[in-house]
């Protein structure tokens, strides 16, 4: 089992980046909500983290904190919810807004976020209303969650920013079409592909 790594960050590719520790690069993959809080790529990182193995794969799920891995490792025991679909659910809306869906039984809300439909919605309700008694919202995500976007020493190219942002979407389960238009329509000239897919989860929640 890898639980933690800490090394340097090599590439940042929403949702994925790659961390090089004693020279073996690890590609683990990250909500959103944890992604735009890595430092730079050159810089040390340490990540907790979530190992699954598959028949064909084995994946790396990571995490800034082990709150964080904790509530993705609760999220992904409801029936019908695997890592890649808990990976798009923690992206899509913040710990503290998950934690008040289900608290609130809030169907409409859960709905919006990519793979997850009515029933998937109600299981997560029921099964996890219970668990997340005691989960204190403000201590499950670091507290610049939804603080404005994060600036960047260099602009980006408005086509690199906005095909990575897409790119980033469809890899979390959302649609093309669906992708491709809430990218255009949030996009601004000299934003990052982190800030497009920031401005794009938040519309769609």
């Amino acid at each position: 089992m890898i639980g933690r790594l800490r090394g340097t960050l090599l590439e940042k590719q929403p949702p994925e980046l790659l961390i090089e520790v004693n020279g073996i690069g690890y590609e683990v993959q990250m909500p959103m909500s944890c992604f735009y809080e890595l430092p730079n790529v050159g810089e040390e990182a340490i990540i907790y983290t979530h190992f699954v193995v598959r028949e064909d794969a084995q994946l790396l799920y990571g995490f800034n904190t082990v709150k964080e891995r904790a509530l993705f490792r609760e999220v992904i025991k409801a029936n019908g919810v695997g890592p890649k679909l808990g990976l798009g659910i923690l992206s899509g809306m913040t710990a503290g807004q998950f934690v008040q869906c289900v608290e609130r039984e809030d169907i409409s809300t859960l709905v919006k976020l990519p793979g997850v439909g009515k029933k998937t919605a109600e299981r997560l309700v029921v099964e996890m209303k219970d668990r997340l008694k005691g989960w204190s919202a403000g201590d499950l995500f670091t507290p610049h969650t939804d603080a404005a976007p994060i600036d960047v020493p260099e602009a980006e190219g408005a086509d690199s920013a906005e095909e990575e942002a897409v790119s980033a979407l469809l890899a979390l389960g959302y649609k093309p079409a669906q992708a491709s238009k809430v990218v255009s329509q949030v996009f601004k000239s000299g934003m990052s592909a982190e800030q497009v897919i920031r401005e794009s989860l938040k519309s769609m929640v």
